[in-house]
């Protein structure tokens, strides 16, 4: 926990440099959070220092969850030093929406925002985007703690793919890819017309599938500008993607992206989902503006032009598959057929290993096969048939623990619209509010739909979907366990 607040204090220091470059007066408070983050994480550090460092399961699940609760309260300090954002609850909703990289907001009107706190936004997106316990493992061997428990807990799908045998080496690369991505994206953003801190804001939120924005019109705001929509679809499918594909495709191996039965499915439905959604915008949408109650703040799509509604389509089927959740337009009136899909998107999420949320497309697959071939296992009972996912067998304890997962996020989602339904918000606005926490998308429906933010829920409302944030970033497992009595039990495992 020290360790992670130490690394959360100095990115506060680097966003208060950027409130006093823009000179916003933001630059103070900002620095007063970071004193008191690193003050606390050093207070931690000391206090154990002459503890056993040892991190086996039970360990790794603590400090996965816990981590993201501590990064979550001192992120918070920021927006409370500052007065942008003084109730606590709206405070900590925005600050673990950042991390969980969900990027549902409570904020009426971003742009009236100082520059500091934007950039802290953005860089809580870009933390939990590869996820702060994967950062920390980097470092956490040189005092002396091994870190294979930690990733195992921050990135429990069902496979765990490597690019080197140390888990360490890991995740500095990891990191590096990470970071070039970035760097990458801001320099083709402002090449496209952007300023440099629009740029940097929206290449982090990007990469880390957040979807927090600079402006209140998130993407619509560049409505005129195809080319910056084309740019940030096309990393927000490589964000999608996962990382040790990126690193293969840097290393030149493009035979093993090309045979990852994951990424094939992956880009085949997003394709064809937006070719479908194209079509239907094309002839039937009515998608004129983007609009609020009291302002237009979205040049208007020519349904005239083809090559607009596919833009259209195709960033916003990609923004919902990858759950970063950007907005170029106002998909929930784009009929109720596409309404229907996009709700049914909200459950894809990308692929396993990428910053997305949601369920991820290898549960899908897997799930998907092992239903079809219970079909051959009713004909051919005593045979031994097994799913096989990229030309290898998976194991039953893999099958099961996935349909395990799918069962608990169904009835996750369930029991999140129940509960939203008791705090007074409507069928549509419930379910989509339970899909979007949980699945880490950001924009829902009703109530909260794109035209729309988060501020309108009630106070418990707040705190239930920012759990709802957590529980989907850490994919149930990790801190549903927290709650059964037998990981408390003294024997270790």
């Amino acid at each position: 926990m020290g360790l992670l607040l130490l690394f959360n204090g100095s990115f506060m220091f680097i966003s208060s440099g950027i409130g006093f470059l823009y000179k916003d007066g933001s630059s103070k408070g900002i620095f007063l959070a970071g004193l008191i983050t690193i003050a606390v994480g050093l207070l931690f550090r000391f206090t154990t220092k002459g503890f056993k460092k040892e991190v086996k399961k039970r360990e790794g699940y603590l400090i996965v969850t816990l981590g993201w609760i501590f990064m979550s309260l001192s992120g918070s300090l920021p927006y409370l030093f500052t007065e942008s954002i003084p109730s606590f609850t709206n405070a900590f909703f925005e600050t673990i929406s950042g991390y969980t990289t969900t990027g549902a907001s409570i904020l009426d009107d971003i742009e009236s925002m100082p520059n500091g706190i934007l950039f802290w936004r953005s860089t809580t997106h870009w933390i939990g985007g590869m996820g702060i316990i994967v950062l920390t493992i980097a470092v956490l061997p040189l005092l002396g703690i091994g870190g294979m428990q930690l990733f195992a807990a921050e990135a429990p799908g069902p496979s765990a793919d490597k690019l080197h045998p140390r888990i360490t080496d890991t995740a500095k690369r990891l990191w590096y890819i990470y970071f070039g991505l970035t760097v990458a994206e801001t320099l083709f953003l402002k090449l496209a017309g952007m300023s440099v801190f629009d740029a940097v804001n929206h290449a982090m939120s990007t990469l880390s599938t957040g979807g927090f924005s600079t402006k209140n019109a998130s993407v619509a705001y560049w409505n005129d500008n195809p080319t910056i929509q084309y740019i940030i679809t096309f990393f927000m499918i490589i964000a999608g993607t996962n990382f040790v594909l990126s690193y293969f495709a840097f290393k030149g191996k493009f035979k093993k992206i090309i045979q990852d039965e994951e990424f094939k499915v992956y880009i085949i439905n997003t394709i064809g989902i937006s070719i479908i959604v194209a079509f239907v915008v094309y002839f039937s949408a009515n998608v004129s503006v983007l609009a609020t109650d009291t302002q237009v703040i979205a040049h208007p799509m020519v349904l005239g032009q083809f090559e607009s509604a596919f833009r259209h389509a195709i960033f916003q089927v990609v923004s919902v598959i990858t759950t970063t959740g950007f907005v170029s337009a106002d998909f929930t009136i784009w009929t109720p057929f596409l309404t229907m899909v996009f709700f049914f998107l909200m459950f894809f999420g990308a692929s396993a290993g990428s910053t997305s949320g949601g369920v991820k497309f290898v549960r899908h697959i897997i799930m998907i096969k092992n239903g079809f071939l219970e079909f051959k296992r009713s004909i051919h009972p005593n045979a031994i048939i097994r799913v096989r996912y990229n030309n290898k067998s998976v194991s039953r304890d893999i099958v099961f623990n996935i349909i395990a997962f799918f069962i608990l996020y169904l009835i996750m989602f369930v029991l999140g619209a129940l509960v939203f339904s008791m705090l007074g918000l409507d069928f549509t606005s419930a379910i989509g509010g339970s899909i979007s926490s949980l699945g880490n998308v950001g924009p829902a429906f009703g109530s909260l739909s794109p035209v729309n933010n988060y501020n309108s829920l009630p106070l418990l409302g707040k705190w239930w979907s920012a759990f709802l944030m957590l529980l989907g970033r850490l994919e149930l497992f990790t801190v549903l366990i927290l709650f059964t009595p037998y990981f408390w039990k003294t024997n270790r495992f």
